[in-house]
């Protein structure tokens, strides 16, 4: 018999199954279009990245051109970082209106017109609108007489105006301020009526074109000819630097630049300097009554100069370059091995490579000797001014384009980083960044004349600007700046109190590319939406020194496919120098002989658009000496007479005649 079980009360009923997992609500709406999925891996998320810094860059450089144009061809005096609440004030300024340091905007009014001021505290009822200047208006003699009234110190930055708290924000265009706050107010919106700059720039061109008369006045310094002092330290011919002097002195210049040359005063023997060249022309100018700036080179003359001179070749002390024949890594060397002989490794600034001294020691010895020697000079003021060689051709760069080595413009060169000494630091960073494959010069740059887009490190999105592009540019940057600042410290302890003078090339080549390949090669991390020479200005102003750049001329070699812009670099370190409280020399890198180029430099020199009148310390000026030359040509001297006599900030009608 089958008996059936009856189940209990708590068993009527199955039990129940689990609760089903909730769904993810979709997003509806706005959010259903618009929110992306999340990224799926590590990989996307850091591609993301990537494009959104692509992207910044490339928002960046737009910026940076503008501003570039702006400063250019716009005469605006914008700073070197500047933002775009810059750019709009010297927008508004020019459009006629008024920007306070504040950020007050507001109309001015007419200058020759009285407008009746109401009482202090204005009400809404007394509100009259300002009338906005013509920006074509002629200027006559009355508009010039008002512009008296408006004068004022431009740091003052007192409140303007009383403002009513019922005033709207539209309303404050119009509001008429009394008398004293109407004054402050036009001292604050430019400059004051002394400098002219009141006036538009371009009618301050027609009241007062070419004519520098009254300026500032820049000394101007000649360069004597490198050949005057033989290997031997011996004064080759004194009648004929005495002519040279005449001739000089002729010009009015006020002083000359005179070459030091390491690899003669101690050519044969370490520690056995010999001056006695030096000293018989340092007598020779003393009779000439010429002030002189000396400079220091520690580096190799001939063989590597745009000019072709013709002077003796000058090399590094003797007894280096036989070091050098055992131990070749105390010189630059590039990727295919290849030694420059040009001046000595910055490896060696702290290796006893050079008979127990390090490569600074070398230096200081050399600079302490010439102190030594010639220190009645500085106490009577004769040598105004010391220049340091800081690398090749006496520049502070990398020897990243030797013409002896088959360079030829406009190629991108090639870094000067594969000495043992330098490989040995580069991977030395590298491991203690965690990252011992970048322990390595890059591979795919190129040779001495290729150019960018042929190369994988400079191209567009090219390695210079991926991880181990930025790591290694950083480094190398950084060996430079290092370099600088040992030295200069040497220095300082050397000419105490003495004017120091450091060269900067303009690599002016590549300046419109997105790499700036030739400014890297040299040793500046220039690239787009990078500054690379603050960093370097900011050792220089450290030690307290000027900084002469080396101006080559309007893209004097270009040939319009090399991306060059040579007043576009020159405006951004003479920008980034004046931030900084530099002072700033020039100094002519070729014989100059054209009249457009003496325009440009006087106009660079001391700018009569510029509202806070700086200018030049000193110019050196490099010519084609008589000495040398079988005739002269008259036509250029009188050029070159009337481009003294400018930079000295006398009458001249029109420097360009």
């Amino acid at each position: 018999m089958n008996s059936k079980q009856t189940p209990s009360s708590d068993s009527d009923y199955p039990p129940p199954p689990n609760p089903p997992h909730p769904s993810q609500r979709r997003p509806r709406g706005f959010a259903s279009a618009s929110s992306p999925p999340p990224p799926n891996n590590r990989r996307e998320r850091e591609k993301e990245k990537e494009r959104t810094k692509l992207r910044e860059r490339h928002r960046r450089a737009i910026t940076s051109r503008m501003l570039s144009g702006l400063r250019q061809h716009g005469n605006f005096p914008l700073p070197a970082r500047a933002d775009m609440n810059d750019v709009l004030a010297a927008l508004a300024r020019e459009a006629g209106w008024v920007v306070d340091a504040d950020g007050t905007t507001y109309r001015p009014a007419t200058l020759g017109s009285t407008v009746a001021l109401p009482p202090p505290m204005s009400t809404s009822n007394q509100l009259v609108n300002f009338p906005v200047k013509p920006t074509g208006s002629p200027i006559s003699s009355s508009s010039l007489k008002s512009c008296e009234l408006i004068k004022a110190p431009l740091d003052v930055h007192t409140p303007l105006m009383p403002v009513d708290d019922g005033l709207s924000p539209a309303s404050l265009d119009s509001v008429v301020a009394g008398g004293d706050a109407k004054r402050m107010k036009y001292g604050n919106a430019g400059p004051t009526m002394d400098s002219l700059d009141c006036v538009r720039q371009d009618q301050i061109s027609t009241l007062n074109e070419d004519n520098f008369a009254g300026g500032q006045y820049i000394p101007i310094f000649g360069t004597l000819p490198m050949g005057i002092i033989n290997n031997y330290c011996e004064l080759i011919d004194p009648e004929a630097v005495k002519q040279e002097l005449r001739h000089l002195k002729a010009l009015n210049v006020d002083g000359v630049v005179v070459y030091c040359w390491w690899g003669i005063v101690e050519g044969w023997a370490p520690h056995k300097y010999d001056w006695s060249g030096y000293n018989d022309l340092f007598i020779i100018l003393k009779e000439f009554h010429l002030k002189f700036q000396v400079v220091l080179a520690f580096h190799e003359y001939g063989g590597n100069h745009l000019n072709g001179s013709a002077d003796m070749p000058i090399s590094l002390p003797k007894w280096v370059l036989e070091i050098g024949k055992e131990n070749p890594d105390i010189f630059f060397t590039d990727r295919e091995g290849r030694r420059n002989t040009e001046c000595l490794s910055w490896g060696i600034d702290r290796e006893r490579a050079l008979y127990g001294r390090t490569g600074l020691e070398v230096c200081f010895d050399f600079m302490r000797s010439f102190r030594t020697e010639f220190d009645a000079l500085f106490e009577e003021g004769t040598i105004s001014a010391v220049e340091i060689g800081m690398g090749a051709s006496g520049e502070l760069r990398y020897p990243s384009f030797p013409q002896k080595l088959g360079w030829r413009y406009p190629g991108v060169g090639e870094f000067q980083c594969y000495d043992q000494y330098m490989q040995d630091n580069l991977r030395h960073a590298a491991k203690l960044r965690g990252h011992a494959i970048c322990g390595r010069g890059p591979d795919n740059a190129g040779y001495y004349n290729s150019r960018p887009h042929e190369t994988g490190f400079f191209c567009d999105k090219g390695d210079y600007d991926n991880y181990y592009g930025r790591f290694f540019l950083k480094w190398y940057t950084g060996y430079l700046i290092n370099h600088t600042d040992q030295l200069l410290s040497l220095t300082r302890l050397a000419f105490e109190g003495i004017q120091l003078v450091i060269k900067i090339p303009l690599l002016y080549w590549w300046y419109k590319s997105a790499s700036h390949a030739a400014e890297l090669t040299a040793g500046f991390y220039n690239s787009t939406n990078r500054d690379g020479y603050t960093p370097v200005l900011e050792v220089l102003k450290r030690h307290g020194v000027t900084v002469k750049l080396v101006y080559c001329g309007p893209n004097s070699l270009d040939d319009g496919e090399a991306c060059a812009d040579s007043e576009g670099l020159c405006w951004q370190v003479m920008s980034s120098a004046r931030d900084l409280g530099l002072t700033i020399a020039v100094e002519a890198s070729l014989p100059c002989h054209d009249k457009d180029i003496y325009g440009r430099i006087v106009d660079m020199a001391k700018s009569r658009y510029d509202p806070d009148r700086r200018h030049l310390t000193f110019f050196t000026y490099q010519q084609s000496s008589p000495m040398f030359m079988k005739q002269r040509d008259e036509l250029h001297l009188s050029k070159l007479d009337n481009f003294i006599r400018c930079m000295h900030g006398e009458a001249i009608t029109d420097i360009h005649a």
